[in-house]
């Protein structure tokens, strides 16, 4: 049986998963004004994740017979400084995301939610690749600073990612 304590949290959790896809749509807009293609794909990518994530939950919710409260999503950033700031911005974003996920695992623990554990256990593996992956490409942004070519080169490789659905 679904508690009204996890219920909560769940519904909470998933309007975080479609923030991010939102916060994601808005990087890549933001790439897209830069002309750099490859990043605003990678981006756009990224928020079909983040959106398969909140429904994910959504199904986990409705397979336990729970009720879906459904809040507003809040506008995510529009603008950014720089490719490595938007990086930043979403590395940021990403251990807000990973501490959220870690204190629903805390909850469910304490309510002896064995299934919610057991969902919740996917989504810290995955933080870890989605933290990795931003940090990575924010690192490489920094050594890149302002060489156009190596921009250039690594929008090409960005714009290659391909969905995991």
């Amino acid at each position: 049986m679904l508690s009204p304590t996890i219920q909560e949290a769940l519904n909470k959790q998933i309007n975080h998963e479609f923030y991010s896809s939102y916060f994601y749509l808005s990087v890549s807009a933001y790439f897209e004004s830069l002309n750099l293609g490859g990043f605003a794909h990678w981006m756009r990518l990224q928020s079909q994740e983040e959106r398969e994530h909140g429904m994910r939950l959504l199904d986990h919710l409705y397979d336990r017979n729970g009720q879906a409260t459904f809040e507003a999503i809040a506008q995510p950033p529009i603008e950014f400084h720089s490719p490595a700031e938007a990086f930043q911005q979403a590395l940021q974003h990403e251990d807000h995301v990973t501490q959220s996920i870690n204190r629903f695992y805390e909850l469910a623990v304490q309510e002896k939610d064995y299934a919610i554990q057991v969902e919740l256990q996917w989504f810290i593996s995955e933080q870890v690749e989605e933290e990795k992956q931003a940090r990575q490409i924010l690192d490489q942004l920094k050594m890149i600073g302002d060489q156009g070519a190596a921009l250039y080169l690594l929008d090409k490789e960005l714009g290659e990612r391909e969905s995991d659905a």
